[in-house]
């Protein structure tokens, strides 16, 4: 049990890291949390391949084989970072994941890096796929963080901004409160989610562009943000902390292919207009949307009661309308023939011949 406060905004909470128990086998909230995360970005993901012009049944396999290189990759990215002997004494331990130890940095490589592989067996478009990775990895990282508040973990140096977090944990660092930088990321990771969500639908003018924008995002304010913490793993050789030494490296890479890229326009889903106008692609949802607001608008204030808008209108402007009966039609008779003329004769025009009548009928 955790009592976290956060003195300068009046907040004071109790947090308990265990879930739930089943069979005596406790279920943390951090694996909860890690879940439902991958759960939303899977499912935004999914929701996404019909403007990315992707096949779902395929993408599912690059997210599975995903997955599963991302958890490696991050167990693998910390044993090998961890400045402890641990792992040397016990090299069995480096298997016991549950009882934690992953690098976010890691796990980012060793997913992309799976799930591009299955797309291209798949012959799938990789960049358009890492796109879509992208903004699943962002909405994951966003609500993942929260993992790190209920262990009351990754935490940062001591301050006096009012929303420091002052906890049990905390305390070793400074008894006033510390940096929370799990809410930093977890924030920085919304913004860029939103922005980036944005650009791809509408500006997009490339495939693999949104997920430049994104290493170059995320390592921007990872940067800043592993500068605070205080439970960095540093590198072997050198004192630097290696998450921003990737940080660093993630941000020029970015900015470098972004400019090499500048002037590419291959493009196989959603994106700018005139870019998909280029590349011949219509896009199916915008249509469709743009369809049910035209027939929403045809069928606005139609009633099942009247024939059209402009009767239901005039009704409820208390404007009469008559209907007419179908009754009063029918006893409507044609226009009365002149009298003393059989039906079928002939009248002549003024100042004409009557034309003689045929006699050939009578002799039947």
């Amino acid at each position: 049990m955790f009592n976290v406060q956060f003195p300068g905004l009046g907040f004071s909470f109790t947090i308990n890291p265990v879930a739930f128990q089943i069979g005596g086998h406790m279920f943390k909230w951090y694996g909860v949390i890690i879940g439902a995360a991958f759960l939303l970005a899977f499912v935004y993901v999914m929701a996404s391949c019909k403007r990315f012009k992707m096949d779902q049944d395929k993408l599912i396999d690059a997210v599975i084989v995903g997955l599963i290189g991302g958890v490696i990759g991050a167990r693998l990215y910390y044993v090998l970072f961890d400045a402890s002997d641990e792992f040397v004494k016990n090299p069995v331990s480096a298997f016991y994941i549950w009882e934690g130890g992953l690098g976010i940095y890691g796990g980012i490589i060793g997913g992309f890096l799976c799930g591009a592989l299955v797309a291209k067996l798949h012959k799938l478009s990789i960049p358009a796929v890492l796109d879509m990775a992208s903004l699943g990895f962002l909405i994951g990282q966003s609500i993942g963080r929260w993992g790190n508040f209920v262990n009351q973990e990754a935490f940062g140096t001591a301050t006096s901004l009012p929303w420091r977090m002052v906890s049990q944990n905390t305390a070793v660092i400074s008894a006033d409160g510390v940096h929370p930088c799990f809410f930093y990321e977890s924030l920085w990771c919304l913004v860029g989610f939103i922005l980036l969500h944005i650009f791809s639908r509408k500006y997009r003018r490339y495939d693999g562009q949104v997920f430049l924008l994104y290493i170059g995002w995320y390592g921007l304010g990872r940067f800043w943000i592993e500068g605070l913490r205080t439970d960095s793993l540093i590198m072997p050789f050198f004192a630097l902390r290696i998450s921003q030494v990737v940080a660093a490296v993630s941000v020029v890479v970015s900015v470098v292919l972004l400019v090499v890229f500048r002037r590419r326009t291959v493009l196989t889903g959603c994106g700018s207009a005139k870019i998909m106008e280029l590349n011949s692609i219509v896009d199916e949802v915008r249509l469709k949307k743009e369809e049910e607001q035209k027939q929403a608008l045809e069928d606005d204030g139609t009633s099942t009661i009247f024939e059209n808008s402009e009767e239901t209108r005039k009704v409820l402007s208390g404007i009469p309308i008559r209907t007419p009966d179908p009754e009063e039609k029918q006893e409507e008779s044609p226009a009365a023939e002149p009298e003393g003329e059989a039906p079928g004769d002939a009248v002549p025009e003024k100042g004409g011949a009557v034309p003689p009548k045929d006699e050939s009928s009578k002799e039947k």
